[in-house]
């Protein structure tokens, strides 16, 4: 680790760790002290949505259509979604690439669609998924409609860019998905990024209501270390845009690290800038243990 990171780290220690921490002793002493609420809508950015603070994952290992999720079975799975919101999530992140459509239907089925969010993707990448072609979005975009069971999208992205001129190479797609959302069959766009160079572009293009990120204090499965993401995440927030943060608990190696998992939740809350932390959760026990964590950070 070089000098510069050091001082990186270092710095948000105290900011969003050690002051943190702190305060967290006295919130533990003093009730009134107020802390977070892992399952409070909160604005995604300047859109019209509210997401629960805490997103339920459904692509822990994902591609090809499956994850760690689907690999439970259709049951298991099923059930996973259903406690995930009778606990305070409303808000659910799939994907094509993940093959998590088909299981929240069932899941979620009697409650209104208005109590929840759905996040999905569009895997526009050569490989990933079993076909070979890649259909235009509004194509694709009527076939999740119709797996979802829904008439609408509250947040579709582009899945996984990373070019720096991507905003180029897509933009008929973007001309698309814009249509789509213009006919209320979406009611957010923006893209999942994976180069620091793609993050930096989505910052800059009015195209994109929402962004999301990978961001941890580690540096773990980022698109950069964490002093070249967060001024980027910053400069994303100041622009209006949603930010969803990803790999929190660095894509679960830090699942049996107690110490360096609550750094990690106290780190992102302490920045300010990243509305939703979408966690790949795979049991109960996980979201209860993710939710503890985050009731314990104090609000700044």
């Amino acid at each position: 680790m070089n000098i510069k990171r050091r001082e990186f780290l270092k710095k948000s220690a105290l900011s969003a760790g050690g002051i943190l921490l702190g305060a967290q002793l006295g919130a533990a002493e003093n009730p009134a002290v107020k802390t977070y609420d892992p399952y409070a809508l909160v604005p995604l950015g300047k859109t019209d949505l509210k997401f629960s603070r805490v997103c339920m994952g459904t692509g822990m290992r994902g591609g090809n259509r499956e994850s760690n999720q689907t690999r439970k079975g259709r049951t298991a799975f099923q059930k996973l979604l259903r406690d995930a919101y009778e606990r305070g999530i409303r808000t659910y992140d799939l994907a094509d690439l993940y093959g998590s459509h088909t299981y929240l239907p069932p899941a979620l089925d009697g409650l209104p669609r208005g109590s929840y969010n759905l996040i999905s993707k569009i895997w526009w990448n050569t490989g990933g998924i079993p076909e070979p072609e890649r259909p235009d979005a509004d194509v694709v975009l009527a076939r999740f409609l119709k797996e979802l069971k829904t008439d609408y999208i509250d947040l579709l992205l582009l899945h996984c860019v990373t070019a720096p001129n991507w905003p180029e190479q897509l933009r008929k797609q973007m001309d698309i998905l814009s249509k789509l959302k213009s006919e209320g069959k979406i009611r957010a766009l923006g893209v999942s990024c994976h180069s620091l160079a793609a993050l930096e572009a989505a910052a800059a293009e009015p195209w994109v209501d929402s962004v999301h990120t990978r961001i941890n204090p580690y540096g773990m499965s980022m698109d950069g270390p964490p002093e070249k993401v967060v001024p980027v995440l910053k400069k994303l927030h100041a622009a209006g845009k949603g930010v969803v943060g990803m790999k929190l608990i660095g894509e679960g190696r830090l699942r049996n690290d107690d110490a360096r998992r609550d750094e990690s939740v106290k780190f992102v809350l302490g920045l300010g800038c990243v509305d939703v932390l979408n966690v790949g959760f795979e049991t109960v026990d996980e979201i209860d243990d993710f939710a503890t964590r985050v009731r314990k950070v104090p609000v700044a």
